[in-house]
Parts: structure tokens; C-alpha cells; sequence
């Protein structure tokens, strides 16, 4: 016998976007992991926190939030050793997953590593594009609209491009990056079609038409929405309002 492995997606970070799945599969779990910086808490772990019990044991998987490379295949690696630990003695381990698990998440790299030898579940999340629609107050795509996501680290170059050929798009990871992909929309004329988000659903969330930033930074989870498609939604976006 051997336990299963689940990765759980826990939504944007209001604790109430989590699905009754995974919180049924949180509760019953004897052990949790999730991803953690080298400093502060992880985030992962505060959305589910509400749902934790002192019973269950916990496996932190640090990954320094740093610019430069770090060894993440040890990192992954050290942490399959310690979830598989469990697993072969037939205790379940569920994953913390920020967003959904399989959209930019690091439990992709822990599912390549055991799943060829555990059972796994996904448990798909709510993610941050559609909490971002739903809170900015307008549709992502429509109809036959071409929808794209797009990391803000990519070069200017090829933003633009994948820009350019979309009706809809989504530009996550913007953190650092946020002063040049604001100029480039700038320079694409398209800040008026653009919705700017940080730290959606948390009491801190911040919404604002991309003109109106008021910032030049930006925090990690912060993302830009823009719509050029056939639809008129534009004149929908929010009145600058830090707290929504």
C-alpha cells in the first residue's frame, strides 16, 4: 500500500475561492507541504491556514525569491524524497497550490518526479485571469476572441508580438517589471484598454485602470489585463479604487 498525492489549487487568496474538493481533501490529509521563501511565510500556507489542524505534519519546501538562479532541481528533488517518505508508508500528501497546480505552478516539477510511481490527483484552483475579470468587471474573451497569457519577463520584442496578434490578453508575473510593460502598452496605445491588478480577493487588493496606476512598482502578484477585441467592455473598468 502507498499514500496518494494531491495537488491542490487554492484559488487567488481569499480563503473562500477554495473548492470543496480540496478542502475536503485538506482536511482528511496527515500531510501538507507547500512552497515557502527563504524569508517570511508562505502564502500557500496562509490561504489554507483557516483549514490546518496540529495533527497534520507539515513539509516546507523553501525556494529563495531571489532574481539570480538558484539550484531548483535539488530543491525539487529534496522534496519528492521527503513527500515519497510519507507516501511509502501509506500516508496521504497534499500540496499546496497558489492558483490552480498546473498553471505556472511549481507542483508540476514535484509531479514529474512521483507520479510515475504514486497515484496523483489534480485538484484544479481558481486562477488568477478569472479572479481578475471578475473582480475588474469585465469578461475576459468573447465569442471567437484569441485569448493569450503572457510573462512580463519575456523581452519587449516578443510582448509585443503576442500582443499584437490577441484580442485579449493577460500579462502575469509583473512585479519588477511593471514600469516597462506599462511603457510598452504605452507605446502600443493601448493603456486605455488596460486593466492594472495586485494581490486580487486579499483585504489589501488593488484595482485600477492602468492609466490611473498610480505606482511605478509593482508587488509580485500583480497582473494587467487588456481587452482590444470586438466587444465594448472597456468603458467598464473601475474608478481608482484601492480598496475594492
Amino acid at each position: 500500500m502507498a499514500g496518494k498525492l494531491y495537488g491542490i489549487g487554492l484559488g487567488p487568496g481569499d480563503s473562500e475561492l477554495i473548492t470543496l474538493k480540496a478542502l475536503r481533501i485538506l482536511r482528511a490529509a496527515p500531510v501538507v507541504a507547500y512552497p515557502a521563501p527563504d524569508t517570511g511565510e508562505s502564502f500557500a500556507r496562509q490561504i489554507a491556514a483557516p483549514f490546518l489542524s496540529d495533527e497534520q505534519k507539515e513539509i516546507p519546501i523553501i525556494v529563495p525569491m531571489r532574481v539570480e538562479r538558484f539550484p531548483a532541481q535539488k530543491i525539487y528533488d529534496q522534496a519528492a524524497h521527503a513527500i515519497s517518505e510519507h507516501l511509502k508508508h501509506d500516508r496521504d500528501v497534499v500540496v499546496l497550490c497558489e492558483g490552480d497546480p498546473f498553471f505556472y505552478g511549481s507542483f508540476m516539477y514535484l509531479y514529474e518526479r512521483l507520479a510515475d510511481e504514486f497515484d496523483c490527483e489534480i485538484v484544479p484552483g481558481v486562477s488568477s485571469m478569472m479572479a481578475g475579470a471578475a473582480v475588474l468587471g469585465r469578461p475576459l474573451a468573447a465569442r471567437n476572441d484569441v485569448l493569450t497569457v503572457i510573462p512580463a519577463p519575456l523581452p519587449d520584442e516578443d510582448i509585443k508580438t503576442q500582443i499584437e496578434k490577441s484580442d485579449a490578453i493577460a500579462i502575469i508575473k509583473v512585479g519588477r517589471h511593471f514600469e516597462r510593460v506599462a511603457k510598452l502598452i504605452e507605446d502600443m496605445g493601448l493603456t486605455d484598454q488596460a486593466g492594472y491588478l495586485e494581490r486580487i480577493s486579499l483585504p489589501e487588493q488593488k484595482v485600477y485602470p492602468l492609466a490611473d496606476m498610480p505606482a511605478k512598482k509593482a508587488p509580485y502578484f500583480s497582473l494587467i489585463l487588456i481587452y482590444k477585441g470586438a466587444e465594448d467592455w472597456v468603458e467598464t473598468l473601475p474608478l481608482p479604487n484601492p480598496q475594492v
